[in-house]
């Protein structure tokens, strides 16, 4: 892409602001390399990329990019040997902490999908290892610490220990011979601990003397007396200075093996911090996420140029590339045609750059191989080239490159030449370059231009509203209305008599007054069809509020709905479970008379099953409602199988009580219930009875049901088959078996078996009066 563009447009100002909101060099530099791409693919992964970035943001508010460094040159000079400062080493620590500590908070996130990011994370291996290595050995200030190794804790112990007796004897010199002292102090030079000794008692002290006052007047003195301990003192720092470069080099050599891995780390974190840049730069602007197409079309809702205040700037629609391909913007010069230009295009390239562009949600723009602009008076003195020619030269550039693949921006095309001539020029221009299949916005004040689009099918006219009551600019782009003269009316305004004004008037041809009043209607019609629009918007707000008001409110009833559901169950539930327990009383007073009565287990076990088929069943409350079943309550008799609908419990009518009850037998209980709360079920034909046989085996004594409750598995089944022949003996037709409820085992166990035996007929569970579930009846060949 032409590289002039960048300052015409102004991109340039971008990048500076994107740079602001990089936290690290890493970052300054990814954005200082930015360039609009001009593939489509590689433009959706960026507009992709910072909008996973915008996704953090939005959820987390933040981003964490402190203590990274770019420290791709440390890491050169180590891998050429090179033994590097604490402080870089420190560089290399806080990076690779700020790179780990990065990754694991993108990884954290669990509200959104965030592929691209976490592809990014991958690559950042956090070496550990070698960040405690550099931690343990310099501390936060870029000292190498104490206990960095054996040896540097020794030799700082013992120049802390030579320091001090140092000390002592000089301080023990300035108590006693403070007169001849310039100042009772210990002070350094050379790196040795003096005395500032006045001039005139040098030879009182010996030892060496070091410096001297610029008058003269004192001398730096060491005395002779800790001549030897100063020695000591330099001797144990030198070691301490080269255990020092030998820590320092092997902690480089460590950072020389990690090479590769903290490029790579470098890499990826500059990559996000140039993203969340991004981000940070859409946030602060109010940008949308633009769609991008590659079919040259331009959709922008309440569009903004991004290097004006959005206390001025004045937001604008504009839609190119579908019905239209080409905009002329005409009219006198009073103001924001320019700077619609410059929007549209710097709009262009910042959505080509992977940015947002400062637009309403749901905008789209295209991918251009080329944008090109002729804006502003770039008049040229070096070149001896008047205003018109430098438009010119520009244009002449721009129509060797310009494809259907271009946008291109002409200001005032035409102008600095004799009107019609420009007139007929710029019109010749425009038809090149639409021909050419570009998208094209061109501004003029030509009033020929006027006519222009309506003799092109691609091409719309449009203008920016001036309000002729206060003689301002609303800067206002109004599509499909061409550009008027407001001249007669600013006049007036301005206070010219009224009869100039209408003289004027009759000079004017007739075809430009119609004209006029035509743009007038026009631009009346347009005002109106937009406060029509604003109205309906508002309305359907409106509406979608109440909408949304009433969703709300049937969410609620239906929670309400639910608890009540809830609660009557539970009280329910508490009612019937109050029944049961005293129902179970009564149970256990009868079985404790049970040696008084000749009744069977069976029959205890049905007893007992029915009482726990007697709870009702409270029904759920469904999403959908069931169709109601039509009752049948015709023609009841006793026997009938019946629906009790108040408790969702079948049972069987017993008698007729009245003409509106009858009692139903449900499990041991007897209830009497109104005609309206049955529902037929079914009616059970008579069972014909089978003859017994008259012959009885030698096994007659045998009784027509076998207990099998407690009995092992495999017993159990050994004693059926055994009173299997015995009952067959006796000439039973049918047998019951007792199993009892439990796991439903030895249930199955009786079925498997009578599937197989020869002398079973059929096997069923047992009825309501027979001990259900409990027990099985066999049918006898």
């Amino acid at each position: 892409m032409n590289q002039r563009i960048y300052h015409v447009l102004e991109y340039d100002k971008i990048i500076e602001q994107l740079k602001t909101h990089a936290a690290s060099s890493l970052g300054k530099e990814a954005v200082q390399r930015l360039h609009p791409s001009t593939d489509v693919e590689e433009v959706r992964r960026w507009q992709e990329e910072t909008e996973e970035a915008a996704t953090v943001l939005r959820l987390k508010g933040y981003a964490p990019l402190g203590g990274i460094f770019d420290i791709k040159p440390q890491v050169k000079r180590a891998t050429i040997g090179g033994v590097l400062t604490p402080e870089e080493c420190l560089d290399i620590a806080s990076t690779l902490y700020g790179g780990k500590n990065l990754k694991t908070f993108i990884e954290e996130i669990e509200d959104a999908s965030l592929p691209i990011l976490n592809e990014i994370v991958e690559q950042i291996v956090p070496l550990s290892e070698l960040e405690r290595a550099i931690r343990n050995a310099i501390d936060d200030y870029g000292k190498v610490m104490d206990g960095a190794s054996d040896k540097l804790r020794t030799l700082r112990s013992r120049i802390r220990s030579y320091e001090s007796r140092v000390r002592d004897k000089l301080e023990g010199y300035t108590r006693s011979n403070s007169k001849m002292l310039s100042d009772a102090i210990v002070t350094i030079r050379n790196d040795r601990y003096v005395l500032p000794v006045k001039a005139e008692y040098r030879g009182s002290f010996g030892g060496i003397v070091h410096d001297q006052s610029s008058s003269g007047a004192t001398l730096f003195i060491e005395p002779q007396a800790v001549v030897d301990l100063n020695n000591e003192l330099q001797e144990t720092r030198v070691q301490e200075a080269n255990e020092v470069e030998r820590i320092l080099r092997e902690l480089s050599e460590r950072i020389a093996e990690d090479e590769s891995f903290l490029y790579i780390n470098v890499q990826a974190l500059g990559h996000l911090d140039f993203l969340f840049a991004k981000a940070h730069l859409g946030r602060v602007m109010k940008a949308a996420k633009p769609t991008i197409n590659d079919a040259g079309i331009i959709k922008m809702r309440e569009a903004r140029h991004p290097l004006i205040s959005m206390d001025e700037v004045v937001a604008n629609d504009v839609f190119l590339g579908e019905e239209y391909t080409s905009i002329v913007i005409t009219g006198p010069n009073t103001g924001g045609k320019t700077v619609t230009l410059k929007m549209v295009g710097l709009s262009s390239l910042m959505a080509q750059s992977g940015l947002r562009i400062p637009a309403q949600d749901g905008c789209e723009m295209p991918v251009f191989e080329n944008v090109f602009a002729d804006i502003g008076d770039e008049q040229s003195i070096e070149q001896s080239l008047s205003t018109f020619s430098s438009h010119m030269t520009n244009i002449v550039e721009i129509l060797k490159g310009v494809n259907e693949k271009s946008l291109v921006l002409f200001d005032e095309l035409g102008a600095g030449t004799d009107p019609q001539e420009g007139a007929a020029l710029a019109m010749s221009i425009l038809d090149e370059v639409v021909n050419r299949g570009a998208r094209v916005i061109a501004t003029t004040h030509y009033p020929e231009l006027k006519a222009y689009s309506y003799n092109r099918e691609r091409v719309i006219n449009a203008s920016v509203e001036f309000d002729v009551q206060t003689l301002r600019p609303t800067y206002r782009l109004l599509i499909g209305v061409p550009g008027r003269s407001n001249a007669f009316e600013i006049s007036r305004r301005l206070g010219l008599n009224e009869s100039i004004i209408e003289t004027a008037k009759g000079q004017v041809g007739t075809d430009s007054a119609s004209v006029e009043t035509m743009i007038a209607s026009l631009e009346e019609s347009t005002r109106g069809a937009e406060r029509d629009y604003e109205e309906a918007e508002d309305h359907l707000q409106q509406a979608q509020q109440l909408h949304e008001e009433l969703e709300q409110k049937w969410a609620d009833f239906e929670a309400k709905r639910e608890e009540l559901y809830r609660k009557a169950e539970a009280k329910a539930q508490d009612a019937i479970e109050k029944a049961r327990q005293e129902a179970e009383d009564i149970v256990s007073q009868i079985r404790q008379m049970k040696s008084q009565a000749e009744l069977k287990e069976h029959e205890w076990i049905e007893a007992r099953k029915q009482l726990d088929e007697a709870k009702p069943s409270l029904a759920q409350k469904q999403s959908s409602k069931p169709k109601a079943k039509a009752k049948q309550t015709l023609n009841l008799q006793p026997g009938d199988e019946v629906k009790v609908t108040t408790l969702n419990q079948n049972g069987h009518i017993v008698e007729k009580v009245s003409d509106k009850e009858w009692q139903v037998q449900l499990g041991i209980m007897k209830v009497k219930v109104k005609t309206k709360d049955l529902e037929f079920v079914k009616r059970e034909e008579p069972l014909k009875e089978k003859p017994m046989a008259t012959v009885k085996g030698k096994a007659y004594h045998v009784k027509p049901e076998i207990d099998l409750r407690g009995e092992r598995f495999e017993e159990a089944l050994h004693q059926l088959e055994k009173y299997i022949d015995e009952a067959l003996l006796a000439g039973y037709p049918q047998v019951t078996v007792i199993h009892g409820k439990g796991t439903g085992a030895l249930r199955k166990g009786v079925e498997e078996l009578a599937k197989r035996h020869r002398s079973i007929a059929s096997a069923r569970s047992g009825g309501m009066n027979e001990g259900g579930g409990g027990v099985t009846v066999l049918e006898l060949r």
